[in-house]
């Protein structure tokens, strides 16, 4: 009697969905940690894009504050 082969594609779906919902875990897990950081780096570069000012003050201030983004005051 010969065997049927049985079809893989529900298991290489399932497979994917679970890389998937591993990485999605991952990411939650990430920006619970990291969310307050994250949080106030865009807040400022969004504040910085919205500035009223202009001409070189808004450049001086744009300046300082990229070079505060590299700093790790936000421990």
């Amino acid at each position: 009697m010969k065997l049927v082969p049985k079809r893989k594609a529900g298991q290489a779906m399932t497979e994917y969905l679970i890389i998937v919902v591993l990485v999605a875990m991952a990411a939650l897990v990430i920006f619970g940690l990291f969310g307050d950081t994250i949080q106030k780096k865009l807040g400022g570069a969004v504040d910085e894009l919205e500035g009223d000012s202009t001409g070189s003050d808004a450049v001086r201030s744009s300046k300082s504050y990229l070079e505060d983004l590299g700093s790790d005051d936000d421990k």
